[in-house]
């Protein structure tokens, strides 16, 4: 399906920025003005945004200890999840979630999880809520190739098949479970998605790295899941330009690996190459949503530099959920 103008735009700003925001905190953790641990999406920018570009706000997602990218493909502001890593208390979640437990239940992002596997269970009591709901709306859980060896993960697919919950499992496969190879460490070695089709989904394998495929092969599961098919499951072929962690040395890493895939598997350069090659858009607006994506990124830097810092009393709030 042909991507508007404006809906090409719109894509590429939302993946400028994630990979605008990463690189900044890339940069500031290394100063040590950011405490805590980090995990960076860059790289995977295409995944975020060719999911949740078909998503209303009514849609759930689950997200990850890497979780920027969905948060700001799902409409997260900026500025509030700068805040929030910062320990702001004015950020989404009042300082208190920080990097890995940014949520927003009003865009449908019901939160990153530090714990591995654990957003899928989240996601089909969500996708359950969806469908007692009847008004076609989806629940999804993003999740990498570790998440895939979970127990937690197999239980929730399974209970999403046999409720026929409207759950899509959104597998990111960027080759390492922390510091461990993919093809060591999944049994079935060759993908991850024949481990969702054991469970009695449909499943759909793409390549995470192209934009436009990963947009397309949502476009076909979403109108399979709507259509009140029961769940799906999706891997998605896809790289990770910095560590598990910030201050990772990546000493796992092949020679020269980082350096190949940051030239032939970088999303944002292969949606630059597409688009004006085809005439679509040119060179120059493309530059154009780089810069602008950059200043939106230093203007949550500085506003989070200035933000209210939390107070001792603040320990006492939110720590009961008030219907």
């Amino acid at each position: 399906m042909q991507l508007s103008r404006d809906e090409l735009i719109q894509a590429y700003r939302k993946m400028a920025t994630i990979r605008a925001f990463e690189e900044r905190l890339h940069d500031i953790i290394a100063t040590g003005e950011v405490a805590g641990f980090t995990h960076l999406y860059c790289g995977q920018e295409a995944v975020a945004v060719g999911v949740c570009e078909h998503l209303a706000i009514e849609d759930k997602i689950v997200s990850t200890h890497r979780g920027h990218g969905h948060c700001l493909a799902k409409g997260c502001d900026v500025t509030g999840m700068m805040k929030e890593i910062w320990g702001s208390r004015e950020g989404l979640c009042k300082g208190k979630g920080g990097s890995m437990h940014i949520a927003d239940i009003d865009k449908g992002m019901l939160g990153a999880n530090g714990i591995v596997g654990a957003g899928a269970p989240i996601a089909v009591g969500a996708a359950m809520s969806c469908k007692l709901d009847g008004e076609g709306r989806v629940a999804i859980t993003f999740s990498g190739d570790g998440a895939c060896n979970q127990g937690t993960t197999f239980e929730a697919m399974n209970m999403a098949v046999v409720t026929k919950a409207p759950c899509i499992f959104v597998f990111e496969n960027n080759h390492y479970s922390e510091h461990t190879g993919f093809e060591y460490a999944v049994g079935t070695q060759k993908d991850i998605a024949s481990r969702a089709e054991a469970f009695g989904m449909k499943v759909w394998r793409a390549d995470g790295c192209d934009f436009f495929a990963v947009h397309d092969t949502m476009r076909e599961i979403l109108e399979y899941v709507r259509a009140g098919n029961g769940p799906a499951a999706v891997e998605f072929d896809t790289e990770r330009f910095y560590g598990h962690f910030e201050g990772d040395p990546q000493n796992y890493r092949g020679e020269g690996e980082l350096d190949r895939i940051r030239d032939t598997r970088d999303c944002l350069k292969i949606f630059r190459q597409k688009v004006t090659e085809a005439g679509l858009l040119d060179e120059a607006v493309i530059d154009e949503l780089n810069e602008a994506a950059e200043a939106d990124v230093d203007a949550a830097v500085e506003a989070s530099r200035a933000a209210d810092r939390p107070t001792a009393e603040d320990v006492l709030t939110d720590v009961y959920v008030e219907y």
